[in-house]
């Protein structure tokens, strides 16, 4: 086996799973202000294993942004399986939801986001995000009107607005969660004022 076919080491693979745990936290807590440094100590390595794996801030920045995307892809994945699209569909954005409240790093996005890798994990996540819509308004669980590109811009939704309520509960973003959902439903669906939007 060539050293390019070769896979890697599972001390490598623990470091830089280690490694982008302690760097999500460490952004979501000092935002991109937060030192190599610092990371590398939360994940209980030297900064040259830091390098190692990721030669700059940016490409560090760039494996957080396509890890997550790439847990709701694979998520969105499992769930293209399931019997109940409502269910699925309720299941997908419930997922996107929690991640974000757990540890919300939107702002990274900025950094990174127009990076190749970054770009390609998007395309997989929304590409998923499309089959778990389609099916939906196939099955008629889903407005008409409603397109995957609309799913996509209202995961944040949720999070976003309770944001706003000054020491809101940890479970308030599930309140709004509920309104979406509703929203999505055809039942009572009146036409929507502007044409759905495209990402370029």
């Amino acid at each position: 086996m060539t050293a390019a076919a070769r896979p890697p080491r599972a001390d490598a693979v623990r470091n830089r799973r280690l490694l982008l745990a302690a760097a999500a936290d460490e952004f979501a807590e000092h935002g991109l202000d937060a030192s190599v440094a610092d990371i590398a100590r939360r994940a209980g390595v030297g900064k040259g294993t830091v390098f190692r794996h990721f030669a700059t801030k940016d490409d560090l920045v760039a494996a957080i942004l396509t890890d997550r995307m790439d847990e709701l892809h694979h998520r969105g994945e499992e769930l293209l399986a399931a019997a109940d699209a409502a269910a699925a569909l309720h299941e997908f954005l419930t997922a996107a939801a929690g991640q974000r409240q757990e540890r919300d790093l939107s702002f990274l996005a900025e950094a990174a986001g127009s990076m190749p890798e970054v770009a390609a994990a998007r395309d997989r996540m929304t590409g998923t995000i499309d089959r778990i819509v389609d099916r939906a308004r196939e099955e008629g669980v889903l407005r008409a009107d409603i397109t995957g590109t609309d799913v996509f811009l209202l995961m944040c939704a949720p999070n976003y607005i309770a944001g706003y309520v000054p020491d809101a509960s940890p479970d308030l973003w599930r309140r709004y969660l509920g309104v979406i959902l509703d929203g999505l439903r055809p039942e009572g669906a009146r036409p929507l004022p502007a044409e759905a939007p495209t990402l370029a």
